[in-house]
């Protein structure tokens, strides 16, 4: 009986595994700079549709190697990344960034070990501790179910080294600079950013979005997140890579969810002054925030990140 279940099992992944290739020809990596290419994945929530890509891999392309940053949500797709990967260069994947502890950037490491056993897996140790502590079978279980089952032989596959705050790390020929503790919290607490130094590219995990929303939990922090765009764009680098969304320079990748996020800031603080309730502050802040009607996930975020932002208001008046 266990054997039958066996074959089953393995026959089921073979199946997600060609139906996920077959439907993967819309995702590709596209050129940023001279070795830096960037596969922009759907701004929709995980689904059967998307089969839980959603994220923005990254790909570095050294002498030696080339290193990865986030390489997708699932087992599935990040053999995917992988398989594109291999119609831009046959070099060893050496090195994987994981930006933050939310599956859906980090889930992908199965398949680069599966493949690179050696490889070197790296993030904020607050994200490794995290994600052994029950995290990532919270998020193999949530991809599990937001794809219907197309996720399944995922299993966590944790990062292997730490980082620190501006740590140079030199891998496949190329030199990586960390930023993280900008603030004790952004995003979550667990956010890092890399920055690939010659071309002058930063990749912001989620700390960014464009043309999405997302959410903020409770190891977040709105106002440290306000904090590090801006030292984010006081970098005065030459290319921002989004969590989610369109790569581009600091105006245009960054600065809109930046603008965003000081509008609800903005409008949440008088709300406060007025003793203004958060469903009272909403309607006036959905007002000012017109260039974001369009974003995915506006009508579900808006009223939950006020909410988030009063209360983060009211904890610095006391």
């Amino acid at each position: 009986m266990k054997k039958i279940s066996l074959i089953i099992s393995i026959g089921l992944l073979v199946i997600i595994g060609i139906y996920l290739y077959c439907h993967s020809d819309d995702y590709k990596f596209e050129k940023i700079a001279d070795n830096v290419y960037v596969m922009q994945g759907s701004t929709a929530e995980p689904n059967p549709e998307n089969k839980g890509f959603m994220n923005n891999p990254g790909l570095i392309i050294g002498d030696s190697g080339a290193v990865i940053i986030d390489p997708g949500s699932t087992y599935q797709v990040g053999k995917m990344v992988l398989d594109k990967i291999k119609k831009i260069t046959d070099k060893p994947i050496v090195a994987v960034f994981n930006t933050h502890i939310h599956g859906d950037h980090w889930l992908g490491n199965q398949a680069i070990v599966e493949r690179y056993p050696n490889v070197k897996i790296y993030a904020h140790p607050t994200m490794i501790a995290r994600a052994k502590d029950g995290r990532g079978k919270f998020w193999v279980d949530l991809m599990e179910q937001l794809t219907e089952g197309l996720s399944k032989g995922t299993v966590p596959t944790y990062p292997t080294d730490a980082t620190t705050n501006l740590q140079i790390i030199n891998a496949g020929g190329e030199r990586f600079k960390m930023h993280h503790n900008v603030t004790n919290a952004a995003h979550t607490n667990t956010d890092l950013m890399v920055e690939h130094v010659s071309s002058k590219t930063l990749f912001l995990g989620d700390n960014d979005f464009l043309h999405r929303h997302g959410r903020f939990d409770n190891s977040s922090d709105m106002h440290g997140n306000i904090k590090t765009l801006k030292y984010a764009i006081d970098l005065g680098l030459a290319h921002y890579i989004p969590g989610h969304g369109k790569p581009g320079n600091a105006k245009t990748a960054v600065q809109p969810f930046l603008d965003y996020l000081l509008i609800v800031q903005e409008v949440t603080k008088k709300g406060y002054e007025d003793d203004l309730a958060d469903y009272e502050i909403k309607p006036i802040a959905h007002k000012k925030l017109a260039n974001y009607y369009d974003w995915h996930g506006y009508d579900a975020q808006l009223g939950k990140h006020i909410s988030k932002m009063l209360l983060e208001i009211e904890a610095l008046d006391f």
